[in-house]
């Protein structure tokens, strides 16, 4: 991946957020950053009858006032802004076609939104062509660059796979990059279905059987990650339950978390599968929405 980190800039403390979360990320994979503003969504201190122009200089105000703090944080930076009139959420779809990672706010607990609202959100999440990162607007690894200490448990890049096989390739090769540029470790996780209480005994088997067939599976498919990034420390989990509430449990202490959905054919049939929703509303860190086949 070579494109520019791009970040949706609204001016919103979330958004102002995943900027600086996002000049970390671009300094740890030796990326550009690109600001991205678009001027005609209308900021809550601007005036409703604020004419165009004025709308574009406070758009460029934004841009200066964070690009000044990421370049005093990142020297080294590379950087670039840009002021759009086409609306956000196209800008943003249309800019993750030579981006190498999309950026996104997010209000924190309990929702996906931040530099775009709701559903809005949610749509550049399910269209976009890169690997897709809400960051919420307490992050502790912003704030450690303010001179706090980040929290030191926060060690692990969780990503959660379905079929141990080549369609969760993207989101290994992500989650093992992430974790390559950070010196982290890559928690991989697989959910498997809660076995009914009761089996019959024509069909043989055990849970213990069974997940250690899995591990297997698992082992096989993370072999050629392995050899790839052999710096990189790989945890296998294995789990019996709910897969939104395993790959939940697993992130409880991560730095960040990859899920996946479906590429698609049309802009029309977009959609985020259940563990991604449930994922991006709760996890306690950011979390990346990396699209596959």
């Amino acid at each position: 991946m070579t494109g520019p980190v791009v970040v949706g800039l609204d001016g919103s403390p979330a958004s102002v957020t995943a900027a600086l979360w996002a000049g970390r990320e671009a300094v740890a994979r030796r990326l550009p950053v690109l600001l991205l503003h678009s001027w005609t969504a209308r900021p809550l201190d601007v005036p409703v009858g604020q004419e165009a122009l004025g709308l574009q200089r406070h758009g460029g105000k934004v841009l200066q006032r964070v690009e000044a703090e990421l370049l005093h944080r990142h020297p080294d930076l590379t950087l670039v802004t840009e002021l759009v009139s086409v609306p956000a959420p196209q800008a943003l779809v249309d800019a993750s076609d030579r981006a190498s990672l999309l950026v996104l706010g997010s209000r924190g607990h309990g929702s996906a939104a931040g530099f775009l609202l709701g559903s809005t959100s949610l749509h550049v999440l399910g269209l976009s062509r890169c690997p897709t990162v809400t960051v919420r607007a307490d992050e502790p690894a912003v704030e450690a660059g303010r001179g706090r200490r980040a929290a030191t448990d926060r060690r692990e890049i969780v990503v959660g796979v379905q079929e141990s096989g080549p369609g969760d390739d993207p989101l290994l090769e992500f989650a093992f990059t992430s974790a390559h540029a950070r010196g982290a470790r890559v928690r991989v996780v697989r959910a498997l279905p809660e076995a009914p209480l009761v089996t019959p005994a024509h069909l043989g088997g055990s849970d213990e059987g069974h997940e250690t067939d899995e591990h297997g599976r698992l082992g096989a498919a993370l072999a050629p990650w392995r050899e790839k990034f052999p710096d990189v420390d790989v945890v296998e989990y294995v789990s019996s339950g709910v897969t939104a509430q395993v790959l939940l449990t697993a992130s409880a202490h991560a730095m960040l978390t990859v899920v996946g959905r479906r590429r698609h054919p049309s802009p029309l049939a977009w959609r985020l599968g259940p563990v991604a929703h449930a994922v991006l509303h709760h996890a306690p860190c950011p979390v990346a929405v990396v699209p596959h086949d």
